[in-house]
């Protein structure tokens, strides 16, 4: 089991004493001094992964920039780093908006998405100067042209290609709702290119996320470039983390190796090139404690823990896979007591699991569990389910822990009321 660290941020160890150590600050220190549970996040590990993203784009491809799709992770504290570190900002929608703008992010390098974007998105947008609005449909331009102002713009379009992932995350197929076919796009640009206020700048395509294979990446270029040539090519993100024992996703030199390899081919070499990686920047940064509360032994051994779909719902979502460990016993043997166990949480729902058979090391009421990989679209879903109240992050640097986002209270939950 002390092979379960290589899931965990990377710099992550164990103590003398067996305890895990993340970000120079120990599991159980955190627990007890935030509660349970609290997601963690490796700041060092955050940051070294934007540079990698950023230096190896660079070095294949000059001109072209890295922004970060905050919906994976948009806490304010999070896309500051990514600002800090030279990253521009994909959002997707109103509030992803205000915190970028919040982090201190040059809204020049903000990238806006979004399928149905309001008029008070689109508004927001053009009020505070955003670089680059993705039109996804016609009606984006009658709202973009309405505002009166000059706006540069993308278009979105659907390559035709087909991952292998989950349904839920696939974007690059025909019949996705992201987007537009290319003789729709064709159409779309013309009107755009013939536009007073529009400028049209270039192309977007993406084809879905969690996808552990390059090829599907350098399929969709090919499609693009057929629509002409233009200044920029967002060539989306996508690329998948490491969750599992069984996942094995390409490093982020494979995968600009065939993207940007794929872009040599087909798109002309004047022009900028912008990826959007999300999931693959900040999944494997973050790690979530949790308090285990019950265990229920029968013909299938519960561990239920204070937290669950109220602040993790990829299980339920996404199917995705996830392991866990009982913090201070990682090394446990099955003679030491490993038990193969179904690791669930405290809301109201049969579908409220965490980790559908995992092996545990003798777990007990009031242990620690922590399960890695929860930096990407935990924080993200949060919610409010069974009045759960929303849990903290923690940024963890060099043993320094620091509150970037605190637990809600009760009265939280009561604000809204009228």
């Amino acid at each position: 089991m002390s092979d379960l660290l290589s899931l965990f941020p990377p710099g992550s160890r164990l103590a003398a004493d067996g305890t895990l150590i993340v970000g120079g600050c120990r599991a159980d220190d955190l627990a007890t001094e935030f509660g349970t549970p609290v997601l963690v996040v490796a700041e060092q590990a955050l940051r070294e992964r934007a540079r990698e993203y950023r230096d190896e784009l660079t070095a294949r491809w000059p001109d072209s920039r890295v922004v970060f799709a905050s919906k994976a992770f948009p806490c304010t504290a999070v896309q500051r780093v990514m600002v800090e570190e030279g990253i521009g900002l994909d959002v997707a929608g109103g509030g992803e908006i205000l915190t970028a703008l919040k982090a201190g992010v040059d809204p020049a390098l903000i990238v806006l998405h979004g399928n149905a974007k309001s008029d008070e998105e689109i508004a927001l947008a053009v009020e505070h100067g955003i670089g680059l609005v993705v039109v996804d449909n016609a009606d984006d331009v009658d709202r973009l042209e309405a505002t009166g102002r000059s706006q540069d713009v993308l278009v979105r379009i659907i390559p035709g290609v087909t991952a292998d992932t989950h349904a839920h995350v696939l974007t690059g197929h025909a019949g996705s709702k992201f987007g537009l076919a290319p003789p729709d796009a064709a159409r779309l640009i013309q009107r755009i290119e013939h536009s007073p206020r529009l400028r049209m700048r270039g192309l977007h395509v993406h084809v879905g996320s969690q996808i552990l294979d390059v090829e599907p990446f350098a399929e969709s270029v090919a499609p693009v470039a057929r629509l002409g040539e233009f200044e920029v090519y967002d060539l989306g993100g996508g690329l998948g983390a490491r969750y599992t024992w069984a996942d094995k996703p390409p490093t982020v030199a494979a995968y600009l190796d065939a993207l940007i390899g794929a872009a040599k081919q087909h798109l002309p070499a004047s022009a900028q090139l912008i990826i959007e990686p999300g999931r693959s920047m900040v999944c494997t940064a973050a790690t979530t404690i949790y308090r285990v509360t019950t265990v229920k032994r029968g013909s299938i051994t519960f561990v239920a823990v204070d937290g669950g779909m109220g602040d993790n719902l990829e299980v339920a979502l996404f199917e995705q896979r996830f392991e866990a460990g009982i913090v201070g016993r990682f090394d446990g043997t099955p003679q030491a007591g490993m038990e193969n166990v179904t690791v669930v949480g405290r809301h109201c729902e049969s579908g409220d699991v965490l980790v559908d058979g995992v092996p545990l090391s003798d777990p007990k009421v009031g242990d620690l569990l922590a399960v890695p990989a929860t930096g990407a679209y935990c924080y993200t879903m949060a919610n409010n389910y069974n009045g759960n109240r929303r849990i903290p992050v923690v940024f963890a640097n060099d043993g320094v822990p620091r509150l970037v986002v605190r637990r809600e209270t009760w009265d939280d939950l009561m604000a809204r009321d009228v």
